[in-house]
Order: C-alpha cells, then structure tokens, then sequence
C-alpha cells in the first residue's frame, strides 16, 4: 500500500487523466481490429485504471465507466 497527498487541483488534474485514459482504453475495446492478446492487456489495464477512479470519483459519475461482464463478453468477438 502506498499513500500519496494530493491538494484539491491535483486531485482534479488526476480524475481528469484518468477519465481520459479510460476513454482512449474503451475506443481501443471497440476496435475489431486488434488482437485478442491485446484486448486482455487493455482490458487488465482499465480494471486498474477503474479501479483508481473509483476513489475520486462519485457513484454517478463511477457508473459511466462501469463495464459488465455482459459487454466485455460481446467485444471479445
């Protein structure tokens, strides 16, 4: 566990990149053309991401980036 402290601008200039980071992450999931070895890699890397966002951002705004094993099932193919 490491703990870092963050004012409240760097907090905001956090939940941006990685907002933007997920963004960039759930267009290259969508790609078709990437291999599949690919895909698990970046998936692996969103849940982590996610996983960061989670503890700045609130449940509503936590919700648009939220990814069900539904939708991760369907992009596989």
């Amino acid at each position: 566990m490491l703990g870092m402290l963050f004012n409240d601008k760097e907090c905001k200039e956090l939940n941006y990149m990685l907002r933007k980071e997920m963004d960039e992450m759930l267009l290259d999931l969508m790609d078709h053309r990437l291999d599949q070895q690919i895909r698990i890699a970046i998936e692996n890397r969103y849940r982590t991401v996610f996983r960061m966002y989670a503890r700045f951002a609130t449940p509503k705004e936590l919700s648009k980036y939220a990814r069900n094993s539904r939708t991760q099932q369907l992009n596989k193919f």
